[in-house]
């Protein structure tokens, strides 16, 4: 690809009223509107005086500029360019939005909270995000949905940041714990988040964001959904987890190499330890089984045995071991050892057996880690920034980006196959960032789109289901 010589660059251009740079936000707004977002903007915030005023609107603005790219309140100037006044009405200027989220307090956040788990159930039953997670054959075992916990510091700088601390990985920032629901065939979207000060423990909050998460999702997926909540080390507890059990949800859980552990796995019998598929593993077609330097077992355990009956749980410590990579160097050198050494990864689940036996269930303990790529799609957009320095816009600036993220994965599953699992900046690259220019004639706007668009039919699919009435398109 080659500039051409003739080019020529014009500020007449961006004095054009008529031109559009994301013409993508009709659609997606109109799928906003649809499931209802500004009615329960206006029905379930209250916050007060007139910067509280028209809540459904602003809040509608704001997740419209962080669905076209805004990181920070200034950002929210790009909905305010060209012809954009004469697409969408009641367009707010940064500013005013500013003082919006300024307004919040913690009870405020959390009725944002219950606007964003209710569109969330609005847009799967618009656009059939869980439908083939809750239709099976009569009888035939469900698999389990699983519901990720985890929690990622969003580096923040200055120092008029309320909250900002050091937290786990020594970065300055405010800790965000996040809950994702993920199935066989739909990508993760976000059912529960909480901000919190930088510095906090991990666990902190945890028991009800996993009470919120398990009932979210339940109400997505129907009542007899057989749900699994997978958490790290960090999350261990007597809180957590009977939160996961009181939602009869299952939970998976990694344990932390103390004492009781340790004796648990002595007492795995030998010959109970399986090779599976990890690094570098063969499959020995004559056997049928795999050649592998890692290996799981399991033994049934009790979680919490030191705490009062009622708090104890029953389950599987579930252990995959391989090779301590120390003792073979000393092998190479010529320090053999007396006996081979290991390293361990011991998790507890609740897992029923005859859906998760021990390899299935170690191998669905390892896709936790898909959270962290839901955490990485965050931060390279809506949460790159937490924008301002009071602590609880920020966290109304969470629950925004949020309900930004689960949009964009609906209007994915609409658009086309293959972008029901795109990332954020792939879906806007996609159908949200399309140039267009706006004419009026006898009283109807039009929108004159770029010709050879390569991703025409996702674009032209996803704005014909969520127009209402239909939207006229023409050659």
């Amino acid at each position: 690809m080659q500039l051409s010589h003739s080019l020529r660059a014009t500020s007449a251009v961006f004095d054009d009223p008529n031109l559009v740079s994301s013409v993508g936000l009709v659609p997606l707004l109109a799928l906003a509107e649809s499931a209802g977002l500004r009615e329960l903007a206006d029905e379930h915030l209250t916050v007060p005086t007139d910067k509280g005023a028209n809540a459904g609107l602003k809040v509608a603005s704001l997740v419209a500029g962080m669905v076209a790219g805004a990181d920070s309140i200034d950002d929210m100037a790009l909905l305010r360019h060209g012809g954009m006044g004469r697409l969408f009405a009641w367009i707010y200027a940064p500013s005013t939005l500013g003082s919006f989220l300024r307004a919040f307090t913690f009870g405020h956040i959390r009725q944002l909270d219950a606007v964003a788990s209710r569109l969330l159930l609005a847009l799967a039953k618009l656009t059939g995000l869980f439908d083939s997670a809750t239709s099976r054959p009569e009888g035939e075992p469900g698999r389990y949905a699983l519901v990720d916990v985890d929690d990622t510091v969003v580096e923040v700088h200055g120092h008029a940041k309320q909250g900002a601390g050091f937290g786990y990985n020594r970065v300055r920032g405010l800790n965000a714990l996040l809950a994702t629901l993920t199935t066989t065939t739909a990508a993760p979207v976000i059912v529960a988040q909480r901000l919190r000060k930088g510095s906090t423990n991990s666990a902190r909050g945890a028991k009800r964001l996993v009470g919120d998460a398990v009932k979210t999702a339940c109400r997505l997926l129907g009542p007899k959904a057989s749900i699994l909540v997978r958490m790290d080390s960090a999350f261990y507890g007597r809180g957590p987890v009977h939160a996961a059990l009181a939602g009869a949800a299952a939970v998976s859980v990694t344990v932390r190499m103390n004492p009781q552990i340790k004796a648990a796995i002595a007492a795995i019998d030998q010959d109970a330890w399986i090779a599976i598929e990890y690094t570098d593993a063969v499959f020995e077609e004559s056997t049928g089984r795999w050649i592998s330097r890692a290996e799981v077992a399991e033994i049934d355990f009790t979680a919490f045995a030191g705490q009062k009956k009622a708090e104890q749980v029953p389950g599987r410590l579930i252990v995959r071991r391989i090779p301590d990579f120390n003792a073979e160097a000393h092998k190479a050198a010529g320090q053999d050892t007396l006996f081979d050494l290991w390293r361990f990864h011991a998790f507890f689940t609740t897992a029923d057996a005859d859906l998760l036996d021990t390899v299935a269930a170690d191998a669905t303990l390892r896709g936790h880690a898909v959270i962290e790529q839901v955490h990485a799609d965050l931060k390279n957009s809506a949460l790159a920034h937490l924008p301002s320095g009071v602590f609880t816009a920020n966290a109304a600036w969470l629950v925004l980006a949020v309900i930004a993220f689960n949009l964009t994965r609906a209007a994915g599953t609409l658009a086309a196959p293959d972008l029901a699992r795109a990332t954020t900046a792939t879906l806007r690259r996609k159908l949200l960032a399309v140039p267009a220019r706006v004419a009026t004639s006898a009283r109807r706007v039009t929108l004159h789109l770029p010709q050879n668009w390569p991703w025409q039919t996702a674009w032209t699919q996803l704005i014909t289901r969520v127009s209402d009435p239909p939207l006229e398109l023409a050659s």
